[in-house]
């Protein structure tokens, strides 16, 4: 998976800078934009939609209002007692003045209720086959016409004293209204004692109403109004058209709301009649509605690719110029190994950082060349010291068997003496001569140390007393190979050569914080009385500052080396890394010989 998503993602810092900036700043920000607009354009919708729902509230309490004033018409005619004598007793008066007064007592109705729009009309007739109205109407009137219809006839019948017709045949001439239906009151006209003397028709043209309503409305904006059939009653404009699915929506959810239709792109607003089981609906197309949220946003957008484009071009030439020496620093390095790393930069074409990195590199490069001339020289100075120890291991297989002959010479001759004495000399220079071991077990450097001491006490003739104190389960411990026999060797030689009296010299072993610690101690007269003796005393070869050398190389930062010196005597310590090797093999046989001495 991340060598995947390593190999998707630019290598390069200025590609890098881009993706970085598209994936973390550009996208981001562009999404949060997009639903920060979806949000605002269903508040827009909530908000409008409660807009537009307050207007069709409106409207039915409108609606409302009409049919209770077509209502208080009517009883206002029931308590009119000038048309209820006329209806009672049309013989008392002639037929054109009943007309008269009638359309009198229509126009005092309207004048009182302020109806000044003719969107109501009045229809009546008494039992005895005179009929008044306050329209023109479309065919001639016909008593006998009029009280068959159904309506006429349910109310003859006395089933209710008043019922509302929403799809009433239009009856009215068609050049006063042209509406297709009305919605009309029936309502039977009764005196004190409950006797019925006339019908009374209030019928409005909700159509016209209905269009002088929406007229003030938004050019765009559509108006309906449908029954529980799905049937369209009335609508604001002719070539306006509500699909089926909204229809069916609307009537399966019921009172009021809002919803979107997909399909279309109108949002429909709607609200339920519920007096007369009708729905007042108003569609919204949505490009309308979010012609403004849209100019917006389009100029958003605009404006926001401008400054992204001009950030990206900033982008680019920003990083163009830390890119581009970084691109011909990589060259230049690339240059380096062909070139033994003789390649610089110039400084003065850069600034900044990149004038800083510059003269780094350059002050690297002077670094690297003198540390290459330091390995050359240390490597020519191990060529020359490896030749010099070649040349010199011819001469310890000379000594060797020439001590071997005179060990053999002094046990022929029964001289003990001298046996031993080649012997210890021969363990000094066996050990030189293996140079490839560089770390011994403390005890075999210790035994170097005693067959030096045994050499030494033949040599002089004041005793020499050697102390050891070696700590617990150190014998197994690595130690430098004449690390100890050289210190042993200077204290004879420089320290106790000149004292007129016993000389003592302490070897001290112990480990401290998983270091080794080493310290070699005697009572001689000390460096500086040392330092005033003839020069032809000294001996030449390893010394102190060889074991400094060789500890330093071995251990580096982990090896220590001191000396202190008076005229009581001089103490030479080193410490080194604490490292005990036990020899396995040899504890494996003698578990082995062991186990089988058991069985």
């Amino acid at each position: 998976m991340k060598r995947i998503l390593k190999a998707g993602f630019p290598q390069t810092l200025k590609y890098r800078l881009f993706t970085a900036f598209f994936l973390l700043i550009l996208i981001p920000f562009s999404l949060l934009n997009i639903y920060n607009y979806h949000k605002m354009e269903i508040l827009m919708q909530q908000n409008i939609s409660e807009q537009s729902l307050e207007q069709l509230e409106r409207m039915n309490r409108m609606l409302d209002d009409v049919m209770s004033i077509a209502f208080k018409t009517y009883v206002l005619l029931g308590q009119d007692s000038l048309a209820a004598d006329i209806l009672k007793n049309p013989v008392k008066r002639d037929r054109f003045d009943n007309k008269f007064l009638i359309e009198e007592r229509f126009k005092s109705i309207n004048n009182s209720f302020f109806l000044y729009t003719p969107f109501v009309y009045y229809t009546l007739l008494d039992l005895k086959e005179n009929v008044y109205t306050s329209y023109q109407p479309d065919v001639p009137l016909h008593y006998e016409a009029i009280v068959s219809e159904k309506q006429f006839n349910h109310m003859m019948e006395g089933e209710r004293p008043y019922n509302w017709v929403t799809n009433d045949p239009n009856y009215v001439a068609n050049d006063i209204s042209s509406s297709p239906y009305l919605l009309s009151l029936y309502a039977l006209l009764k005196d004190a004692n409950f006797q019925t003397y006339g019908i009374a028709r209030v019928s409005i043209d909700y159509s016209y109403w209905f269009k002088n309503i929406v007229r003030q409305a938004p050019a765009q904006h559509d108006y309906y109004i449908i029954n529980q059939k799905s049937e369209t009653v009335a609508k604001s404009n002719s070539q306006a058209k509500l699909s089926p699915a909204s229809i069916k929506q609307i009537i399966k959810a019921g009172g009021s709301g809002y919803f979107v239709d997909d399909q279309a792109g109108n949002m429909i607003n709607y609200s339920y009649i519920s007096s007369l089981g009708w729905y007042m609906i108003n569609s919204i197309p949505m490009d309308i509605l979010f012609d403004k949220m849209n100019r917006l946003k389009n100029q958003y957008f605009l404006t926001f690719l401008l400054f992204t484009l001009a950030f990206a071009i900033m982008t680019f030439i920003i990083s163009k110029t830390i890119t581009k020496p970084l691109d011909h620093l990589q060259k230049k390095m690339s240059e380096v190994i062909n070139k033994n790393f003789k390649v610089k930069l110039p400084e003065e074409k850069y600034r900044g950082e990149i004038l800083l990195l510059t003269r780094t590199y350059n002050q690297m490069l002077d670094d690297m060349n003198v540390l290459i001339q330091k390995l050359k020289f240390e490597e020519r100075q191990k060529e020359a010291v490896h030749f010099q120890m070649l040349l010199s291991q011819t001469n310890p297989h000379f000594l060797l068997n020439t001590l071997n002959i005179i060990k053999w010479l002094a046990l022929r001759k029964d001289i003990p003496e001298i046996s031993e004495i080649c012997v210890s000399l021969g363990k000094l220079l066996e050990t030189s001569l293996y140079a490839e071991q560089d770390l011994i077990f403390l005890k075999d450097e210790l035994e170097l140390v005693e067959a030096y001491v045994l050499i030494q006490r033949y040599r002089n003739d004041k005793p020499i007393h050697i102390s050891y104190e070696i700590g617990e389960n150190l014998q197994y411990a690595l130690i430098p190979k004449l690390s100890i026999e050289p210190l042993v060797e200077n204290a004879f030689i420089h320290g106790l050569s000149k004292r007129i009296y016993d000389g003592v010299v302490s070897i001290v072993v112990w480990a401290e914080n998983n270091q080794l610690k080493v310290e070699v101690k005697d009572n001689g007269v000390g460096l500086e009385e040392t330092a005033k003796l003839p020069n032809s005393h000294k001996r030449k070869g390893i010394g102190l500052m060889n074991i400094q050398e060789r500890l330093q190389l071995l251990f580096r930062e982990g090896s220590d080396f001191a000396i202190e010196s008076s005229d009581r005597g001089t103490t030479v310590s080193f410490r080194i890394p604490l490292l005990v090797s036990p020899p396995y093999v040899e504890e494996d046989k003698q578990d082995v010989e062991s186990s089988d001495r058991g069985r």
